[in-house]
């Protein structure tokens, strides 16, 4: 099929062939976005899970323009700046215990890559010979070729299959069949090989906005410690308050060795990811031995105006921006209440700040035929909704309203009314 071109831009997770006109949005304020054509829409997802306060917060904003005046890039090998220094050590304060070491990168994506690199660095440095990664059925870490190897296999990464690598997966643990979940990942980690086990801590996102209890968290990690094998914590999406605490892991009291963060680690404005891992694993790495050196960076590691993002960012989580979190976990779980009794939806869950609901409907999944009919439909309404399929899912900014969100759901019942 031959392409009718428009522009030349082509863009992330779209299917040009079927999609119209992309929206226009010129400007970002709080949680709403307006468009070229004088719309108001309701950014119902955090523009892809990344804003938190809100967009263009002020105090993020002026950040930005006074580092931009002072230094906006300089090398991170062999050189360092105010603004990494101070975002890594707010980090270290912040993060669960027993992380000590931040290493800087530029993407969710990246920061797994970084964290899967970091594990099988280690064992190597140490002489033992575990290579083997084990991962959760559903699971979605990233688009690189290490991420992909251990995400979910399927529709995201068929094309590319002969390049990823082998891991041991185990099954995701539903409600009353957790026990499955755990003697799965007890076998895995009693190989001889296995190196480290990566896991999105309560909800696995781009997989369906799968959730699960804390207490199946806590018990996997005490598997992987009785079995020496690392323990990797993806929350780069469940970062930064999405499931009512700063951190998944605080839930199930839970100390990572290796933990990833991006998305809402500058707020949402630039593009920031950091890795932390335990000492041990940094002190494998440590040698007079330059072979033994982490091998990784990319040219805007630490980038001086995104680390200022950052820890405007953190400044506004040591101030108070966890109260405004409890306050929107209460009212999504008041507003998805009702749709518990809807005959039209299924599997209807809520953890923090996030709500999901499965639309009833001939066919499921990420390519349902559904789904790009609720984002038309949406659209219609002025929100921004990108179901996973028949998935439809609710992530605001922690600044949006209560009759911001009461439009959002009164929008997902008469999408059910009209298309189902």
């Amino acid at each position: 099929m031959m392409s009718s071109r428009k522009s030349p831009i082509w863009h992330p997770f779209t299917q040009h062939a079927l999609h119209g006109e992309m929206t226009r949005v010129v400007r970002g304020e709080g949680a709403y976005l307006y468009t070229a054509d004088d719309r108001r829409i309701i950014d119902a997802i955090a523009s892809w899970w990344v804003v938190t306060h809100g967009h263009c917060h002020p105090h993020i904003v002026r950040a930005i323009q006074e580092q931009a005046e002072k230094l906006n890039q300089i090398i991170f090998a062999g050189h360092t700046h105010d603004p990494a220094e101070a975002v890594a050590a707010q980090l270290l304060q912040l993060a669960p215990d027993n992380l000590d070491y931040v290493f800087f990168s530029d993407s969710g994506s990246t920061s797994v890559e970084v964290a899967l690199k970091m594990a099988l660095g280690y064992w190597h440095n140490i002489g033992v010979p575990r290579t083997r990664i084990i991962v959760m059925e559903h699971s979605y870490h990233g688009d690189t070729v290490g991420t992909m190897s251990v995400g979910a296999r399927g529709v995201f990464n068929k094309a590319y299959e002969p390049l990823l690598f082998d891991v041991a997966s185990v099954p995701f643990p539903v409600a009353g069949r957790e026990q499955a979940t755990l003697d799965a990942l007890q076998a895995a980690c009693r190989s001889e090989t296995a190196a480290a086990f990566i896991v999105e801590p309560l909800i696995l996102g781009a997989g369906g906005m799968l959730m699960y209890p804390p207490r199946v968290l806590k018990e996997m990690k005490r598997i992987c410690e009785a079995h020496n094998v690392l323990f990797i914590a993806d929350e780069v999406m469940t970062g930064w308050g999405r499931t009512g605490t700063l951190f998944a892991c605080e839930q199930a009291d839970v100390s990572p060795d290796i933990a990833c963060y991006s998305k809402g680690l500058t707020g949402g404005s630039l593009p920031l990811a950091v890795t932390l891992c335990r000492a041990e694993i940094y002190d494998a790495h440590y040698s007079n031995d330059r072979s033994r050196t982490f091998f990784h960076s990319s040219s805007y590691t630490a980038n001086p105006v995104a680390c200022a993002a950052a820890r405007a960012n953190l400044e506004l989580w040591q101030h108070g921006a966890g109260d405004r979190v409890a306050s929107v976990a209460a009212m999504q779980e008041r507003l998805i209440a009702p749709f518990r009794a809807n005959p039209r939806f299924e599997n209807v869950r809520h953890t923090g700040t996030i709500t999901a609901l499965d639309l009833k409907a001939s066919d499921a999944g990420y390519l349902a035929g559904i789904g790009p009919k609720l984002q038309a439909f949406f659209q219609r309404r002025d929100l921004l909704l990108r179901p996973l399929g028949n998935t439809i899912y609710v992530m605001p900014p922690y600044c949006v309203t209560e009759a911001d969100l009461e439009e959002i759901y009164a929008a997902i019942g008469d999408a059910a009314d009209e298309l189902t």
